[in-house]
């Protein structure tokens, strides 16, 4: 039996993809951004100017120096580029087009820690999340069990298991095998309806139905095996698993990241095959719709990606770059109070709530920051056993004990995207949960 969930919102944008390559983008560049790996404190593993080949460390952890970043491309460590006080803010590797790889044993009969010293290593650990705390996991700790969504419900998101390739069967199985190793626990596969893999030995698959964000994974995780205090669990999309499936068969990093090109400003919206830290002026090239206003260019979804120029890169998880109208030319009508029908809202109070169409929205917050309302607005949309308002509230003052009795052990800050874009307060929720979750994580550690 699926698990259904009642609560969510599917967004309703124009521009979205086929789930199927459309075209290859070789790279001449790359970055790597550390603030794309939240607890990583990132240390240069070699100077400016050395080689690297692809799976080559690029940064170490400062806490957990088996913790590593490694290289998508073969090439050169071109520039370190440092921000105020001296803050790393990306690693650009310029590439020689070699593509020579750099290879890892992988025998698993060692225990956990072996294992999961080896995923460290290789890169593919730092493309892991905990719950608690929304973090890369720590080398020295084993998880209590290993999630891996499958799902991806997030607006204009093209589902990772349609893209996959002949061999992805495989990949899976030798994925499965590799992180049952690490844990004590359980592997679950968190899946759609539409999963066309059947059971994978090792390893538990729980089907999901419902809306965004169904894809979560701390939602996934509260409906199967709820994290408590003193709990740590890994989290995993399915690129992840295919890039440690790959890990297991070739001792290999998989750099590729098939990349969808979505959003109303995008002429022809696609997925391109590219590598990690793919340079977005490559991605987006001769494919913007012409215009007179601003557009913004978001690596990742309109709901929890990052703002990004032309001369910006691809940040985690690397799966998506969204287009649309930056509005901060607009002269509308009545503003936010506008009863257009164009307007996309979640709010029955306009007429474009109840219309089965797509919408071009923009990147105006469509209002004015004020205090918080208690309207139960963040509860429809957060499919958990959690009472969302009063945890921000509990995070805003800084109250430990109250944040741990309202459930902040159970999430991260996408988990609050949907919110945020509903609420008519027009806080900056996410950015609330991770000051929250780093709040309690320096004070309890």
């Amino acid at each position: 039996m699926p698990i259904k969930l009642k609560k969510g919102l599917n967004l309703q944008i124009a521009g979205a993809a086929e789930a199927k390559i459309s075209g290859e983008i070789a790279v001449s560049h790359c970055a790597i951004a550390p603030d794309d790996y939240p607890g990583f404190q990132a240390r240069p593993a070699l100077k400016e100017g050395e080689h690297l080949d692809v799976g080559d460390p690029v940064a170490y952890d400062k806490l957990h120096p088996a913790l590593k970043l490694v290289s998508p491309v073969s090439g050169t460590l071109k520039s370190i580029v440092r921000g105020e006080r001296r803050k790393i803010l990306n690693f650009v590797i310029e590439s020689d087009n070699a593509g020579t790889v750099r290879k890892h044993a992988t025998e698993t009969g060692n225990g956990c820690g072996a294992v999961i010293g080896m995923l460290a290593e290789s890169g593919l650990l730092a493309l892991m999340r905990t719950r608690p705390y929304d973090i890369v996991p720590d080398p020295e700790a084993v998880p209590r069990d290993i999630f891996v969504s499958c799902i991806d419900s997030a607006p204009l998101a093209v589902s990772a298991v349609a893209l996959a390739g002949k061999d992805a069967a495989d990949k899976i199985r030798s994925a499965v095998k590799l992180l049952g190793a690490a844990t004590a626990g359980k592997v679950y596969l968190c899946v759609d309806s539409e999963w066309p893999y059947g059971r994978i030995e090792g390893a538990e698959t729980i089907t999901f139905e419902g809306r965004h964000p169904v894809g979560n994974a701390s939602v996934q995780i509260e409906a199967v095996a709820p994290v408590n205090k003193g709990d740590m669990v890994w989290t995993l999309g399915f690129d992840t698993l295919l890039r440690i499936g790959y890990f297991a068969i070739t001792g290999t990093f998989d750099p590729v990241a098939c990349v969808a090109v979505t959003g109303p400003e995008v002429k022809n919206p696609g997925v391109l095959r590219t590598v990690i830290g793919a340079p977005v002026e490559a991605l987006v090239k001769g494919n913007l719709m012409p215009s007179d206003h601003h557009q913004r260019i978001i690596s990742g979804t309109v709901l929890t990606g990052e703002k990004v120029g032309t001369d910006g890169y691809l940040h985690y998880p690397y799966r998506q770059i969204t287009v649309i109208a930056e509005g901060d030319d607009k002269d509308e009508f009545l503003g936010w109070a506008s009863l257009s029908p164009s307007k996309m809202s979640a709010s029955k109070t306009f007429p474009g709530h109840f219309l089965k169409r797509l919408f071009k929205p923009d990147a105006r917050i469509q209002g004015g920051r004020r205090a918080m309302i208690m309207s139960g607005q963040y509860d429809k949309t957060i499919p958990m056993d959690i009472m969302p308002e009063y945890l921000i509230k509990a995070i805003m003052g800084r109250d430990i004990e109250a944040m741990e009795k309202l459930g902040i052990y159970e999430v991260a800050p996408e988990d609050f995207a949907l919110a945020e874009y509903a609420d008519t307060s027009k806080l900056p929720l996410q950015k609330i949960v991770r000051e929250g979750l780093d709040y309690i994580r320096k004070e309890l550690q």
